[in-house]
């Protein structure tokens, strides 16, 4: 994990958002280019796009669970450059190769929200060695900050509401449907933003 360093927080950032006060931001979605990566083409672009970054911004999808002891293995991992958003498909394809080298690198920080569990979650489906990767709620948390969430962080420090209509819907479908995709990326989109928020600021 990156080490933080402990700072104080900019005095005009709250340390809290209701409900109420996101209600009235304005919402926000990724509208730059988004790539499926279902085949090896796409691979190959995912891998030298990211290759190129010394941050990216990342999430998992996993199909949800209604039943008690019903569990799912995650179905995308989202990774957001400069230039575009590349949404893993793991049933599409073998993708773990890119996706172990890229949590393998060393010199890209991988900036994402409750990290420790989708960690957990794709090692459900193969070996991963992460290192330099950055839960930026744990980094909030060290600015005595009890809201950690990626809504409630983007309504504060980015000023708009990350929209989630799409949580709860079957990522294991054959096909996603448009608003699932563009709610994916923006995910892991808003996740390279707080980070660079966070170093703007000196919080890191």
């Amino acid at each position: 994990m990156e080490s933080m360093n402990v700072s104080t927080l900019p005095s005009d950032y709250p340390r809290e958002i209701s409900r109420e006060a996101i209600a009235a931001l304005p919402i926000s979605r990724y509208e730059g280019e988004v790539v499926l990566v279902a085949a090896h083409r796409e691979m190959v672009r995912a891998i030298n796009d990211i290759g190129r970054e010394s941050v990216v911004g990342w999430d998992t999808e996993t199909r949800p669970a209604f039943r008690v002891g019903e569990v799912h293995k995650p179905s995308l991992v989202q990774v957001a450059t400069e230039r575009a958003v590349y949404v893993f498909l793991l049933q599409k394809l073998d993708l773990s190769g890119a996706i172990q080298e890229m949590f393998a690198a060393p010199g890209i920080v991988k900036a994402g929200i409750s990290v420790k569990d989708d960690l957990r979650q794709l090692q459900m489906l193969f070996p991963l060695e992460p290192v330099s990767v950055l839960d930026l709620g744990k980094v909030a948390q060290s600015h005595k900050m009890e809201q950690t969430g990626l809504r409630n962080l983007a309504g504060i420090f980015l000023g708009f509401r990350v929209p989630k209509g799409a949580k709860t819907t079957n990522w294991a479908a054959q096909r996603l449907t448009q608003q699932q995709i563009t709610y994916a990326a923006t995910d892991a989109w808003a996740c390279r933003e707080l980070y660079l928020k966070f170093k703007s600021l000196g919080m890191l």
